[in-house]
């Protein structure tokens, strides 16, 4: 059993017959009143976001997770086929269990997170930043650059982003990957 003070985020608990994942949280110490924990919960089975406050000292029941390092092979369809990088057994998800699919390029290594009472998968944490290749874009205006103005461009993996001006396709671009936004360029 945890406690609130335990609550961060990537924390999977078990609330509602189900089971969530903390992604993102918020102490608030009111001036009158006891203190509480804003939380968004994600569940890891439908992938619905619910938005929950636990008041200060509640109990939460925390799921002992693992991480393993996972290669994405392909998709069919709604699932999503993984490969260890250790032992190289082959494991499936749904998309609701990823955090970003439609950044997730062939070949790209993850932290699958592992429920340890029946090792099944739970969700996945995608690294910090992805690099993809523009496969689409329209071509900047010169001498429109008087601010941060930005376009949209697709990369390889269909995904859609805003960049700014001077990206052109064929460009391989740095992309957040827990807001799905542009970085940076780079350069060969």
């Amino acid at each position: 059993m945890a406690s609130t003070s335990d609550i961060r985020k990537g924390l999977c608990i078990r609330y509602s017959n189900d089971i969530y994942k903390i992604i993102e949280f918020l102490h608030v110490k009111p001036g009158k009143g006891p203190a509480f924990v804003r939380t968004k919960l994600k569940s890891v089975t439908t992938g619905k976001v619910v938005d929950n406050t636990f008041s200060a000292g509640h109990k939460i029941e925390d799921v002992r997770v693992e991480t393993h390092k996972y290669q994405f092979l392909y998709q069919d369809g709604e699932f999503y086929h993984f490969m260890h990088v250790d032992d190289y057994t082959q494991i499936r998800l749904i998309e609701s269990a990823l955090d970003m699919p439609q950044l997730l390029k062939e070949g790209e290594v993850l932290t699958v997170l592992i429920n340890t009472e029946d090792n099944l998968p739970l969700s996945t944490e995608m690294p910090a930043t992805v690099v993809l290749e523009i496969t689409h874009t329209e071509p900047g205006v010169k001498g429109n650059t008087a601010t941060n103005a930005t376009k949209p461009a697709t990369v390889e993996t269909g995904a859609e982003v805003n960049v700014p001006l001077f990206i052109n396709e064929g460009d391989k671009i740095r992309i957040e990957t827990e807001k799905g936004t542009y970085k940076e360029r780079i350069k060969e």
